[in-house]
């Protein structure tokens, strides 16, 4: 795990799949005026720089966000784009956030921020692009570990991502047996699980057993040409715990873009 590097994937479809939605979801809860925690498993750095020659070798934010934005998916007033705009504002146009960067441009004052990043480096460099927020802490170590001893978190309305490397084995039998411990504790919280759709999909045992824990979760899937040759990933997935009411919506026309996709 601590291999795991997303600058060489930053901006790739499966990020335009999960960060759309993510975005949707926290623009949705900070519609009712009442504060709320957003918590994150394994953060990364935060903020990624497109231009680095890390992300422009692998060409995957070129056939992932900037395909998106030159076909026009998002309108101005979408919060995943609001958030964009914000970020490179902030930090230049090959800029790119982060689910921690999306939470951040996107809460408000009141709202609570909690981070976790094991890998030194990535720590580090989470640390100062948003290090310094009185609403926002970030703890270097394990973020399963961190969610069992925030939650429940205050406030308790909210949203927790989690969003592992997948490296091993181990990570997708990790998953249907943490969620249903952390939702025994929060059962209020939406909890946000995304997954890759491999060849040979690894994820399949995982996804039963979070199916037969959650039967009205919302599972939502699109597909997608790898990379390049020999690349495993051809899709990404989000299985969600209490989702919002109007995401069904919101995954039907993502699922609509996506197929458009050549």
């Amino acid at each position: 795990m601590l291999g795991y590097q997303h600058l060489y994937h930053a901006g790739n479809r499966a990020d335009v799949h999960k960060h759309a939605a993510v975005a949707w979801m926290l623009d949705y809860l900070t519609h009712k005026d009442k504060p709320l925690s957003y918590l994150e498993t394994h953060a990364g750095r935060g903020l990624y720089d497109l231009s680095a020659p890390e992300a422009r070798r692998t060409g995957e934010a070129a056939a992932g966000i900037a395909l998106a934005e030159a076909r026009g998916w998002f309108a101005p007033d979408h919060p995943y784009r609001r958030a964009l705009a914000q970020v490179r504002a902030g930090h230049g146009p090959s800029a790119y956030p982060g689910s921690p960067a999306l939470a951040a441009a996107l809460l408000r004052p009141g709202d609570r921020i909690q981070l976790a990043e094991r890998h030194p480096a990535e720590h580090a460099a989470l640390q100062a692009a948003l290090g310094g927020r009185a609403d926002l802490r970030i703890v270097e170590g394990c973020g399963l570990a961190m969610a069992r001893a925030l939650c429940p978190p205050q406030p308790r309305r909210g949203l927790m991502l989690v969003d592992p490397s997948y490296e091993g084995a181990a990570d997708y039998a990790a998953m249907a047996p943490f969620l249903a411990a952390i939702h025994r504790r929060w059962a209020v919280g939406v909890l946000v699980l995304w997954y890759p759709i491999l060849t040979q999909s690894p994820h399949a045992a995982m996804l039963a057993a979070l199916e037969r824990g959650f039967p009205d979760a919302l599972r939502h899937e699109v597909r997608f040409a790898p990379a390049r040759p020999g690349h495993r990933m051809i899709g990404s997935g989000l299985f969600v715990v209490n989702p919002p009411w109007g995401l069904a919506d919101e995954g039907a026309r993502l699922s609509t873009l996506f197929a458009g996709l050549v």
